[in-house]
């Protein structure tokens, strides 16, 4: 089968290697349909974590079942799925209280928690950019689509990771109706973020970043667009609320946070920036990654950063009595009401799509990608049929 690979920073080819296979009876096997790029594939594709070379990439997955192991008894062959990047048990103790994403199981390494594919330090699961992907656990683990699957695929994908995600950033921030929300990051999960504050009924939501395409994106979703370039988030949020500040505030960017100015990278920019911007006893949810080392970042951010250690404005933080949620989302705590959204009518996360592209175009959709240039928000890729090279 063909798949994107990874074979060394910023450098991956699409290549013929083994098809993916049953490895246990409780397996299933994906033909994948439809795969994003992610922009936490962004920190593997350029070097910054310990993903291996010749691994495949890929955590953002749907498709159909093609086989079954002996042991499954819901999916069937046939079904369209969706699947969380998540990799769980669905028996182990973080799975019993729903905290899939810290499933005990799927981790081969004694000392962490949580598995997925394609993905640095989180087990040795091949990812799905790809034709075909195994899936363990596949009754838990998969979530059937219905008979609009493939109309709604470019939604329904979305359900694997950046949508969950961006919810989840609400949730940890107890965004609710009426309630003024500041998001930091426009990218494919700030997005999200704000689309989801919105669903929620958020009263108003700033966005800030300061790449303007990605800027009109949550414009044209009702967000108050705040080009960092040009202008402060938390004097901007503060000036339109009595000076208090937002009543809570979602990080979508991650360790590699940039200053718009120099472009300097700063692994607290965003989170100070919340800090400063949320009112006393505020909330902040935190889904931009963060690691506990970044191998290639010693001489981008420096020593202390290099090793996960992030300068914060704890003092200050603590003086507001703010509380922080943080970490991946645990998307089946969520997927299935997202999905029904999606089928109702009522959430269309596909608008942050800007390109449709065959499995043979992923090495220059991730150099476009990363390199952030005009237009390219988020990149869906068709590994068994042919992308249209734009938004549909």
């Amino acid at each position: 089968m063909k798949a994107a690979v990874y074979e060394g920073p910023r450098t991956v080819t699409v290549k013929d290697v083994p098809d993916a296979k049953i490895e246990h009876p409780c397996d299933i096997i994906v033909k994948i349909t439809t795969t994003n790029i992610c922009g936490s594939d962004l920190h593997m594709y350029e070097g910054r974590t310990s993903f291996e070379s010749g691994r495949t990439l890929g955590h953002e997955n749907m498709g159909q079942v093609v086989e079954v192991g002996s042991a499954v008894r819901k999916v069937q062959v046939g079904d369209y799925v969706v699947l969380p990047f998540n990799i769980a048990c669905g028996f182990c103790k973080q799975c019993e209280q729903g905290l899939t994403n810290y499933c005990l199981t799927m981790q081969p390494e004694p000392a962490l928690a949580g598995a997925a594919y394609g993905f640095a330090d989180m087990g040795p699961y091949q990812g799905g950019q790809a034709e075909l992907l195994r899936v363990p656990y596949g009754d838990f683990n998969a979530l059937r689509l219905g008979e609009d699957a493939v109309e709604r695929q470019t939604d329904y994908v979305m359900l694997a990771d950046i949508f969950p995600t961006g919810y989840h950033a609400t949730e940890m921030a107890h965004v609710k109706p009426g309630d003024q929300t500041i998001v930091f990051g426009a990218g494919p999960v700030g997005l999200m973020a704000t689309y989801s504050a919105l669903l929620k009924g958020a009263g108003r939501v700033w966005t800030a970043d300061h790449q303007p395409d990605r800027l009109r994106k949550a414009e044209e979703i009702g967000a108050i667009p705040i080009n960092t370039s040009e202008q402060n988030p938390a004097e901007v949020v503060k000036e339109a609320t009595l000076g208090l500040g937002a009543d809570n505030g979602c990080e979508c960017v991650g360790y590699q946070a940039h200053d718009p100015q120099d472009h300097h990278e700063d692994a607290s920019l965003t989170l100070n920036g919340l800090i400063d911007s949320v009112r006393f006893t505020g909330d902040i949810g935190v889904v931009g990654v963060f690691l506990p080392e970044d191998p290639g970042g010693a001489e981008a951010q420096g020593e202390l950063e290099a090793q996960g250690k992030v300068p914060i404005d704890f003092g200050m933080m603590w003086f507001k009595g703010q509380r922080m949620g943080t970490g991946q989302a645990p998307v089946k705590k969520y997927n299935r009401a997202l999905r029904d959204l999606i089928a109702g009518g009522k959430a269309k996360p596909s608008f942050v799509v800007s390109h449709e592209l065959s499995l043979d175009e992923a090495p220059t959709a991730y150099e476009h990608f990363d390199a952030r240039d005009e237009g390219w928000t988020k990149v869906v890729l068709h590994p068994n049929g042919h992308g249209n090279g734009h938004k549909r």
